[in-house]
């Protein structure tokens, strides 16, 4: 697969919170086709059966990862090798992962997750909170920087999102850049993509039933996980 089907383009993140009714496997496959024939370059999608039903509806890339907490360690986004071969095995092409500098349940380093990903005939897409963990994840062979996990970090909490000047960082390492988190309307995509971005992921803005339904409903709800 070559990334130039994702440059310039919108990768919409296709997710669910966990117990909501949109948290099906059949409806997470329609949405994801959905934004396929409204022009989505790719999708992001959470979950074997998630990732296994996606792979049977849609043509464009496909980014898969698995959320998982493990009791005394921060990474929650495909944290070990184990996870990353089970979303490749499930039919991603793509596979995002924690890329920040925390310890990992298994143990395994930055480099040791991109190898694993490698392996398995997919590409890495290093979700990063810093300028280092960009670096470290370029170094290691990460075929995608993206700005996923900027301010979700103890030292990153605040920061301002997007994260513009991340992803210019990133593109200036000659890296595929990927601006991701926090872009809300149509003109953060162009911000983005005018910043350096190779692409852009957006998720709740477009692909949360629950959090637009509060929304509009007026209640103050923030969703605190990245997509």
């Amino acid at each position: 697969m070559s990334l130039e089907r994702l440059r310039g383009g919108l990768i919409v993140s296709v997710q669910a919170w966990p117990g909501s009714a949109i948290d099906d496997a059949h409806v997470i496959a329609a949405m994801a086709r959905a934004a396929q024939e409204n022009g989505a370059a790719g999708v992001r999608i959470a979950g074997v059966a998630h990732v296994e039903a996606v792979r049977e509806r849609v043509d464009v890339p496909l980014i898969g990862l698995i959320k998982r907490a493990y009791a005394g360690f921060e990474p929650y986004i495909t944290p070990t090798v184990q996870d990353a071969r089970a979303i490749a095995a499930a039919g991603a092409g793509i596979v995002a992962f924690d890329a920040t500098g925390r310890d990992r349940p298994d143990g395994a380093s930055t480099a040791g997750l991109v190898r694993a990903i490698h392996e398995c005939g997919c590409m890495a897409m290093a979700d990063c909170a810093t300028p280092e963990d960009g670096l470290q994840a370029q170094a290691a062979g990460a075929d995608i920087l993206a700005t996923t996990l900027c301010g979700y970090t103890p030292d990153t909490q605040g920061a301002a999102l997007p994260a513009l000047g991340l992803v210019a960082g990133f593109a200036a390492l000659g890296a595929f850049a990927v601006c991701e988190g926090g872009i809300v309307e149509p003109a953060g995509v162009r911000a983005a993509l005018d910043a350096g971005a190779a692409a852009v992921v957006v998720g709740t803005a477009i692909t949360n039933v629950d959090w637009l339904v509060r929304k509009f409903a007026g209640a103050a709800f923030i969703d605190p996980k990245p997509h």
